[in-house]
């Protein structure tokens, strides 16, 4: 187990108010090995450098994939194609993984065990769930990282990766705090050199269409950038700041993107957790704070009860290294919380939560595989022997639509 996340002393200060109170920690040197990567020293208070300026984020359909190539000045890349048809048994069946970029022994475990039953299960898509590569984000747009954290370990896994910003990968002086969230445009900028890395906003939509090939979508996902509004810090930048212009324009499109869904299943997938009952606790109260902007995530619980909520079938989310088929509560009106973030990093072994659970695993590493058909969808939790690179289905769940969220 390894617990090396952030956890501010009091809520809601800047980065620079937190490490003048721990000034004694700042100006010491206490490097620490990465977990699941003992050769490589990180200085988790090292001030980080650069900042990439922040741009407005449009919602994108699978189909404007080009306009993040011709943002980035990049020559077209072979990507792999998306699903365009369901598969033989009517069914799309998705890889579902979360906080998984270590570089480490688990995380190219996790991936040899998923590569396995992706075969099995005719996988057509993956979706990474944030903190994509540990610990402090890329710092360019062609970051070595990319390579030994993302693509060396997900090489056969031939499919799109549709990704998400987590903490980790918008860090700002501290490694994991989400204080500098323009860090994240990087990612959405190696998308256009990538063939498995899809991301071309930070805030994004992707269908998938049904049998017919057309008319309504089967399937269809909701990105989500949560970071401004789930920081451990307070931002400082006024178009990151939780009632700032970029968090104003992702709560409307959101909001319209939904109601506009024609989908038999809607999926919103984001790095933060709505419900969850890991260390990291739920929105509105995250780490066990209940004031403050940022640091509780109060805002973020807002956005997805009040636009999120009965409206999607699942919110899909990472953050908290453990995995989780929670069930819908009457504050969810119908949606099911998934907590998917033991790719990389395994829990505490201890539920620190109360909120009703469907099946949870606290202590091993793992990922989930989604199927989804016309008439059901399906959640199948594997955990994953590290040691053998194994994968064992711990749990499998299936859901009609007549169960899934009132729209």
């Amino acid at each position: 187990m390894c617990d090396d996340e952030y956890i501010p002393p009091r809520p809601d200060l800047t980065e620079r108010q937190w490490l003048d109170l721990d000034r004694g920690v700042a100006t010491t040197d206490r490097s620490v090995p990465a977990c699941d990567a003992p050769s490589t020293l990180i200085n988790r208070r090292t001030v980080l450098g650069g900042a990439v300026a922040g741009a407005a984020a449009l919602g994108l359909l699978p189909q404007a994939g080009a306009a993040a190539e011709s943002s980035a000045g990049a020559a077209p890349v072979d990507r792999f194609p998306f699903p365009g048809r369901p598969g033989p048994g009517g069914e799309y069946a998705v890889l579902l993984t979360g906080d998984a970029g270590t570089g480490g022994e688990a995380q190219y475990a996790v991936a040899a065990a998923a590569k396995a039953i992706c075969r099995a299960e005719g996988v057509s898509l993956a979706v990474g769930l944030g903190d994509n590569l540990y610990e402090n984000g890329p710092e360019s747009a062609d970051d070595d990282e990319f390579t030994t954290k993302f693509e060396q370990p997900n090489d056969g896994i031939d499919v799109p990766w549709l990704m998400v910003l987590g903490n980790h990968d918008c860090s700002g002086l501290i490694p994991g705090s989400g204080g500098d969230p323009s860090r994240g445009d990087r990612e959405v900028a190696y998308a256009a050199t990538s063939r498995r890395w899809y991301m071309p906003a930070r805030y994004y939509t992707a269908a998938l269409p049904s049998a017919a090939g057309f008319g309504t979508p089967l399937l269809e996902f909701f990105a989500l950038d949560t970071n401004p509004v789930a920081s451990t810090v307070t931002q400082t930048d006024p178009y990151f700041q939780w009632d700032g212009p970029y968090m104003r324009e992702q709560r409307r499109w959101l909001d319209s993107a939904l109601s506009a869904s024609r989908a038999t299943w809607k999926i919103v997938i984001g790095h933060h957790p709505y419900l969850n009952n890991g260390k990291h606790g739920s929105a509105g109260s995250y780490d066990g704070f209940v004031i403050g902007d940022y640091t509780s995530g109060i805002h973020l619980k807002e956005l997805y009860e009040e636009v999120v909520c009965g409206r999607a079938d699942l919110i899909l989310s990472g953050h908290d290294h453990t995995l989780q088929i929670l069930e819908p509560t009457a504050r969810s009106r119908g949606t099911r919380q998934i907590v998917c973030g033991a790719a990389g990093k395994a829990g505490d072994g201890e539920a620190h939560g109360t909120n009703p659970a469907r099946w949870q695993d606290f202590a091993h590493h793992g990922f989930m595989v989604l199927k989804a058909s016309a008439e059901s969808l399906t959640i199948d939790a594997y955990t994953v022997d590290v040691a053998a690179s194994a994968a064992h289905l711990a749990h499998s769940f299936t859901a009609a639509p007549a169960m899934a969220a009132t729209r």
